[in-house]
């Protein structure tokens, strides 16, 4: 890459750091899950290693947390907060103590005894007591000041308010994390997505009277600066710290040797899901003082402690019960509803089983201890079962052959592959099935289809137990007098969703076709048949000419798009729902396409993450130019565009096909563009 390149790179990974800070630290309301805030911090640190010009006063290895925020008065800290460098495997540990060792001067034998301590994931806080009395209390902030929030601090039954013990410090700021229980969180979660969302919020309250009603904890763990102090290690600091009266975390171990630190990891993992607050690793301190002293500190982090970091995407939990949910096009998917867990900073109470043979594969039960994954924006879903762990009364999980709509369930005959289907469904009934209607309203608000702001999932199924919608038609005529009376509404609130929802009178025709949500007929499907069909009269009547197999000489279009098709319009209340919506809406024309753009004839796939710009708009931008784009490397692509960690696979397969690869820059250019 060239200069400017890495320079635009870097700032764009430093200013969603800020972001993130921002909204994180001064919100409680993170953007990403800890472990992509871990990995942006690491490519920062990579570049700036790897490039010695780069530099920004926001940089990971300079600043700390997030500027405090405006609500409370800031003060310094006495000895600045500083973060913990991060360790995600063995090899992490070896090369942490590897430095140790060097740095240390010591032989490679040298023994090193390590505080291991939990990690739990709440709010850091600092504590200054003089003469055993509590006299400050101040947020991170940003390492060096902190909010003053003392008077909320002191809410807290956790923090003692004055500490006679004659061994007691004169001076002292001890330093804990301020977090929630799970089993505390259930009263709150209508509130908060998460315990530490709750933690935090609740510490940011104006009026410390608001703040006395959560159930906050604190967990006291270090200290910064010390006047009279009289421990040599940590381990022994950590005793007094329970003498004193505050509580500290008992699952602490003093552990040499970085096989013992694994085992001991992997242990506190396994026991992850039945503790009743949230942990996201554990933390390694070298137990000696002097050795700390002697260790100090590299940027802003200590040389003599790691945090090593649990996997993002697992953990353990148990199922309480299994519930089947029916989709929008009938499919009848079982879903576990598990004992609340962390998983990269996001906390999952249901999982996926994916459909009857899954169940029956894994042998999943209610009850069982199972193994939870959550990779990325994928949905979490159950992996593996613990049978060692289940109870002799367990049974077998019988899935339901009907629908709750009282229709006997089916599974689809694939002709290609000559088996039946793994998913059983709903016939395709449509807003016959009340299960289904539910969901195919959630569908036609959705983001691809009339994306009404503010009328998301949740204001579905609040308006439909209401009995407000139950049609799509229904949308476009509520009653917002019955609406501004709601609990948690009011008539700016009515008004806003009123002025939303009568923007989107006006849809494209391709928009339209996909908010109907016909089986098979997904954004490209939409595209090709408002194409085809050009404005909304001619796709109404379509069952009344009766050529429905005129559809095949469609690009795209095959027999299995052409039987859903068919079903939809041979039903009487779809019929009565386009009327209706006909009635309601401007359905706009499709627009003529442009068959000589710069792309005619060249079909296009991206893999990986692309730099200021969204898949979608990249498709679009081929679209305009008539160009197409493709789901698979085949033969029928043209050009593999490339952007951060692009999948191998694709990679590979392009290759041997003799693709051609280009990058974010190389197509630009073949649009006349620049990034």
């Amino acid at each position: 890459m060239k200069k400017k390149e890495i320079e635009k790179k870097y700032k764009g990974y430093i200013e969603n750091l800020r972001k993130y800070n921002l909204s994180y630290f001064d919100k409680s309301d993170p953007l990403v899950s800890d472990s992509d805030y871990d990995k942006l911090k690491r490519d920062i640190l990579d570049l700036e290693k790897q490039y010695k010009y780069l530099k920004s006063n926001n940089s990971p290895s300079i600043l700390i947390g997030h500027k405090p925020s405006k609500n409370f008065k800031k003060l310094p800290h006495r000895v600045p907060m500083l973060s913990l460098g991060n360790a995600f495997s063995e090899e992490d540990l070896i090369n942490f103590e590897k430095k140790i060792t060097n740095f240390l001067s010591k032989n490679e034998g040298y023994e090193i005894s390590y505080c291991a301590e939990p990690k739990i994931d709440g709010i850091s806080a600092s504590l200054t007591y003089v003469n055993g009395v509590l006299e400050k209390g101040l947020s991170r902030g940003d390492g060096k000041e902190g909010e003053d929030i003392t008077r909320n601090l002191s809410t807290i039954k956790d923090i003692p308010k004055k500490i006679l013990s004659k061994n007691f410090p004169e001076e002292i700021d001890i330093r804990g994390e301020v977090f929630i229980q799970n089993s505390d969180f259930e009263n709150l979660k209508d509130k908060f997505a998460n315990p530490r969302n709750a933690a935090s919020g609740s510490l940011r309250q104006k009026n410390p009277e608001d703040t006395k009603k959560i159930p906050l904890k604190f967990i006291a763990y270090t200290f910064g600066f010390e006047k009279g102090l009289n421990a040599d290690n940590q381990f022994d600091y950590l005793k007094k710290l329970d003498s004193w009266g505050f509580k500290t975390n008992p699952l602490n171990k003093l552990i040499s040797g970085v096989k013992n630190l694994i085992k001991n990891y992997n242990e506190i993992e396994k026991k992850r899901s039945n503790l009743d607050f949230d942990i996201d690793g554990v933390v390694y301190k070298v137990n000696d003082f002097n050795l700390q002293k002697r260790l100090g500190y590299v940027a802003n982090a200590p040389r003599w402690a790691v945090a090593h970091k649990f996997s993002s995407n697992k953990a353990v939990s148990e199922i309480k019960d299994i519930e089947i949910q029916i989709g929008r096009t009938g499919a009848l998917t079982p879903v576990a509803k598990i004992k609340p867990i962390n998983i990269g900073g996001v906390q999952v109470s249901n999982a996926t089983l994916h459909n009857e043979d899954e169940i029956i594969r894994k042998d999943i039960r209610i009850g069982d201890t199972v193994t939870v994954e959550r990779a990325g924006d994928v949905i979490p879903h159950v992996i593996s079962v613990d049978i060692l762990k289940r109870k002799n009364t367990s049974k077998k999980f019988i899935f339901p052959k009907k629908c709750p709509c009282g229709y006997e369930t089916i599974k689809d005959f694939n002709k290609i592959t000559k088996k039946f289907d793994a998913v059983r469904r709903c016939p395709d009934r449509g807003f016959e099935c009340n299960r289904i209607a539910k969901e195919k309203l959630k569908h036609f608000v959705s983001k691809e289809a009339f994306n009404i702001d503010g009328f998301g999932k949740k204001i579905v199924e609040k308006f439909w137990e209401l009995n407000l919608i139950k049609l799509p038609q229904d949308i476009f005529k509520l009653d917002y007098g019955k609406i501004e009376k709601l609990d948690g509404w009011g008539k700016l609130s009515a008004d806003n969703l009123r002025y939303s929802v009568d923007e989107k009178k006006q849809i494209s025709l391709e928009r339209f076709i996909y908010s109907l949500g016909i089986r098979h007929i997904g954004l490209e499907n939409a595209k090709l048949l408002s194409r085809y069909f050009g404005s909304f009269q001619k796709l109404k009547n379509l069952p009344k000419k009766n050529n429905y197999n005129d559809l095949l000489n469609i690009d795209g279009i095959g027999e299995t798009q052409l039987v859903s098709i068919k079903n939809f319009f041979s039903k009487d209340i779809n019929l009565k729902i386009l009327n209706e919506l006909d009635k309601v809406l401007n359905i706009k024309n499709a627009k003529a396409v442009n068959t000589r753009g710069l792309l005619k004839d060249k079909s296009f796939l991206v893999t990986g993450k692309l730099n200021n710009i969204s898949r979608a708009e990249v498709k679009s931008l081929i679209e305009e130019n008539s160009g197409t784009t493709v789901s698979s490397v085949s033969k029928k692509l043209n050009y593999l565009i490339t952007g951060e960690k692009p999948t191998k696979k694709k990679i590979n397969s392009a290759k041997a096909l003799k693709i051609k690869i280009i990058d974010q820059d190389e197509f630009l250019k073949m649009l006349n563009k620049t990034s």
